[in-house]
């Protein structure tokens, strides 16, 4: 009989410690290099799952009896079997592991942001399917509560419901094959300027008519001349030459050897029926072109500006006569104030700065009035009717009020999402809105006056950079008679989200009879 060592049993022990320290290792190993848990081939065994789900219901117990503030045991439970590994992404769908592989050469390669772009589809597609199963009484039976102290514009805004309009033109076919990229709507909301991407480069542009009926519907029409160039429209924006919205004002930046330039073009230009066509009134050729503006100042009626790269240009439209301001960047959004003949400028900078056109005799910088600053580059500034009090927003998605008096911002509008795109804001004053379209093709609306986020409308097909749609909001779509409501013009399809109080109001019948029985 052999004598019992006690240091052989020890180093015994320690052997058997050795192994299964060794054991650990490989198997992390194999997680590591996809062919444990991570890999999706593995499968662990069925004591293995066992003692996996001993472990996690354990832990999910320990936590959820140290702390009642820790997250409910379904979270522990999740997060125990789920855990997070370097590299590899777990599908709860397939309750599996895949490897994240980086580049584009891999076949069929999962990468975080094609995780992402799936998560905000999904999101999308969950936020269409809320508004189209909601309906107005639902909606106004939730805001019926005694808390509800909300102004009657934010129950419209959250009853609009998206139709879609079938654009028609003179001989009845339906012309818009092309993605929209811009729509700007003249002072009457009767027309609509519209830019459309060509498949093979350029652009078309044009210009639709609208109209309503008394039965509620709204109709469009597309004009019978359209014009083609291989350039790109960088801004537009009505001008009132002859009579109010008579000429449309482009900005075209050049491309390859055809260079940028700035056009004034009658809107009667682009329909067939009028024999009398006039000419194009003005044009001059420019290296890049961000921005332009139209003064509506009685004592500059015929000026119109341009905001360049480093300049600022003034141009009178019947004279000629031009005045060249330079600066330190370049100016990306430009706005005339309507009382006082005052252009306020956007830059990249994120500089806002204004000019007098009746100092501009004055070579230094003192013709600028006033100067103020926000975090990134400008890409949209609005005056409100105020003149006091100006909008801009800016490629950090910041949207701030700034009082222009004192120079400070006094409200903060947030939600918008932007990072490096052109996009423009659009406000009504007197239905108190502003909207903002963000590059993540969500349409947001705020309260004016206390900058609360009233709704965000998904768009209606994928987001994507080149299919971020373009919006027009109106009381009166159509003309002094037209309907309220908001326009979308996003890939090939126009939408219309009526704002009107008809449906409202039998909708809180309904609701009233649904209070009543209850």
């Amino acid at each position: 009989m052999k004598k019992w060592d006690c240091r052989e049993g020890q180093r015994s022990h320690r052997r058997q410690e050795w192994h299964r320290a060794t054991r650990q290792r490989s198997t992390r190993n194999r997680q590591w290099h996809g062919h444990g848990e991570a890999d999706p081939s593995y499968r662990p065994s069925q004591s293995q799952r066992r003692r996996d789900n001993e472990s996690a219901s354990s832990s999910s117990s320990y936590s959820s009896s140290s702390s009642s503030s820790s997250s409910p045991p379904s979270t522990s439970k999740t997060s125990s079997a789920a855990p997070e590994l370097p590299g590899f992404y777990f599908d709860p769908e397939k309750n599996r592991y895949f490897r994240l592989l980086p580049g584009h050469n891999n076949c069929n390669p999962l990468t975080k942001e094609q995780l992402q772009e799936k998560e905000r589809e999904k999101q999308r597609n969950k936020m269409l399917e809320q508004d189209e199963k909601s309906s107005n009484v639902g909606l106004l039976w939730e805001k019926s509560t005694p808390a509800f102290s909300v102004m009657i514009h934010e129950v419209k805004v959250s009853g609009m419901r998206r139709h879609k309009l079938e654009i028609q033109s003179i001989d009845n076919s339906n012309p818009n094959t092309d993605n929209f990229r811009i729509i700007v709507g003249d002072s009457a909301c009767e027309r609509v300027f519209t830019v459309n991407d060509v498949s093979h480069g350029g652009c078309k542009y044009g210009i639709m008519n609208f109209s309503s009926s008394s039965r509620g519907s709204l109709s469009v029409e597309m004009c019978d001349n359209l014009y083609f160039t291989n350039r790109k429209v960088n801004s537009i924006c009505w001008a009132s030459v002859n009579y109010p919205d008579s000429h449309v004002l482009l900005c075209l930046v050049g491309m390859a050897d055809t260079p940028g330039c700035v056009s004034l073009l009658p809107s009667s230009l682009f329909s067939n029926s009028n024999p009398d066509q006039p000419g194009m009134l003005c044009s001059f050729k420019i290296s890049t072109a961000w921005s332009c503006a139209w003064c509506l100042n009685p004592q500059f009626d015929k000026t119109f500006s341009t905001g360049l790269s480093r300049r600022v240009i003034m141009k009178d439209a019947e004279t000629g006569r031009t005045q060249t301001y330079s600066v330190s960047s370049d100016v990306l959004a430009q706005r005339f104030a309507l009382r006082v003949p005052v252009l306020f400028n956007g830059c990249r900078s994120g500089e806002i700065f204004s000019i007098d056109l009746r100092q501009r005799g004055r070579r230094d910088q003192s013709w600028k009035a006033s100067r103020f600053r926000q975090e990134s580059a400008i890409t949209s500034i609005h005056i409100l009717q105020d003149e006091n009090y100006l909008l801009a927003a800016d490629m950090l998605g910041q949207i701030k009020l700034w009082d222009v008096r004192v120079t400070k911002p006094v409200q903060e509008y947030k939600g918008h999402y932007n990072e490096h795109a052109y996009l423009p804001i659009h406000v009504n004053e007197p239905e108190g809105l502003l909207l903002a379209v963000g590059q993540d093709c969500y349409t947001r609306l705020w309260s004016l006056k206390d900058s609360h986020l009233l709704r965000t409308i998904p768009s209606p097909h994928p987001a994507a950079n080149d299919l971020i749609p373009s919006v027009v909001f109106s009381s009166n779509l159509g003309g002094c008679r037209g309907l309220p409501g908001l326009l979308m013009a996003v890939k090939h399809d126009l939408y219309y989200f009526p704002y009107n109080t008809d449906y409202q109001e039998v909708g809180e019948q309904q609701a009233e009879n649904a209070a009543n029985d209850f």
